[in-house]
């Protein structure tokens, strides 16, 4: 039995109080075992029933609470976990034999963007396949509410380039039955589900919904600071987990724009912490600021040091991706253990993984900010397909051999200078 919470995919839990044939769990916690990528979730109570309707014997337990691994049963009555033992007498109506395997707690991705496949994807795929019994989901300012309808447009556009999602697919499966979060809450609720869904209310969507076409480049008011104070608290109120925003030059509308919550500056984004601070709810997740990740000491500087401040003084939890080795790594990780230091919390969020990304020409490439390829990518698009045409009888003409094939590599030659196109 397990109680605790797992996050980014790795379990943090704790050990419950255990007997034979009786096990004590607590609420919000699931174990899922893997099997021929299928999951049998189940989820916790204090159960003291004989009977088993599912046993799973002989399974490699892995509990996240840094105990080796150890072989048992896992009883379950109805969706509750009833028994952890090493041979459970009682016969249930289902048996798995799990040699071989690892039963393990559910995971919960703490950062996902699945506020628009939930409305089309009943089983939270892929997350699923995977041991995922709960997302959180919200992240980086992106989320679908607070907005009205006839504000549909400008919501969704800071989604749709930064996060990749079809706006075909979103017109076609969403209904817009909202206008506050609360609302948006409650038409989630009714969704099928498979899994667990956290919701976050994300600054891009607050700030269209007060600000309208002013959040994309305008600074906030003292009455739009009011609205969005009064909308975020009703969020937290209506269930929302945390507040979220985005400081990340890369996150970018279908137009090239930067999303709606780039334009605020940290005036208004501490304001709308320290009300969460002052009514004790919530944490706030942000996708960093270019500088954060700066070679540079010095540009680093100004913006971790006001996060620790921003976390010690509100008692709001804080988190962030943190992608291991590149620039800055080792200094997030001291800005971590600084704030804890300091009566602070804060988390940082990373891969197992090398992370990767989706590109293409019609949606964005690795070299979109570089000064000599921006006005390469502003050309229509069949216009680039011709001049990569181009470059690519050049190289033929200078008799350059590709070691790629299909074009994905040119390589033109000229005097002692090499021109390298990578595509």
């Amino acid at each position: 039995a397990w109680n605790g919470s797992v996050s980014g995919g790795v379990a943090d839990v704790e050990r419950c109080v255990t007997t034979y044939r009786r096990c004590t769990v607590h609420d919000n916690l699931a174990a899922a075992f893997f099997m021929s990528g299928k999951s049998h979730v189940v989820t916790d109570s204090i159960i003291y029933n004989q009977s088993r309707d599912f046993v799973i014997r002989n399974g490699t337990v892995i509990d996240g609470t840094g105990l080796p691994r150890y072989r048992a049963d896992v009883a379950i009555q109805g969706n509750r976990i009833a028994a952890i033992g090493r041979s459970i007498p009682e016969k249930g109506k289902e048996e798995l034999d799990a040699t071989g395997h690892v039963v393990t707690p559910g995971f919960i991705d703490g950062h996902t963007h699945m506020d628009a496949q939930v409305f089309w994807d009943p089983i939270g795929s892929c997350s699923c396949w995977h041991g995922v019994t709960s997302v959180v989901m919200g992240n980086c300012g992106f989320t679908l509410a607070p907005g009205a309808e006839k504000q549909r447009d400008m919501v969704l556009s800071n989604i749709i380039r930064a996060e990749d999602i079809s706006a075909d697919a979103m017109a076609a499966a969403i209904q817009w039955q909202w206008t506050t979060f609360r609302e948006y809450m409650e038409v989630v609720d009714k969704l099928p589900k498979s899994i667990n869904y956290a919701a976050n209310i994300g600054h891009s969507a607050l700030r269209t919904y007060v600000m309208g076409e002013r959040a994309f480049g305008e600074k906030a008011t003292p009455d739009d600071m009011t609205a969005m104070e009064r909308e975020l608290l009703d969020a937290l109120d209506a269930g929302a987990a945390g507040f979220t925003t985005s400081l990340n030059e890369g996150h970018r509308t279908p137009d090239g724009d930067h999303v709606a919550s780039y334009y605020s500056d940290w005036s208004e984004l501490s304001h709308l912490v320290r009300v969460m601070g002052r009514h004790g709810r919530g944490f706030f997740e942000l996708s960093r600021e270019r500088e954060s990740r700066s070679a540079d000491p010095a540009v680093r500087a100004p913006g971790n040091q006001r996060l620790l401040e921003l976390a010690v003084e509100t008692g709001v939890p804080i988190t962030f991706g943190l992608p291991p080795g590149g620039n800055g790594s080792q200094a997030n990780l001291d800005l971590i253990d600084a704030t804890a230091r300091a009566g602070g919390r804060m988390f940082g969020q990373t891969h197992s993984r090398g992370v990767s990304h989706i590109l293409s020409f019609r949606s964005r490439t690795q070299f979109d900010n570089l000064p000599g390829w921006k006005k390469f990518r502003a050309m229509p698009l069949e216009e680039q397909r011709r001049a990569l045409q181009w470059l690519r009888q050049r190289a033929a003409d200078a008799g350059v051999c590709s070691d790629y094939a299909n074009g994905f590599h040119v390589a033109i030659h000229e005097a002692k200078d090499r021109l390298t196109v990578i595509l």
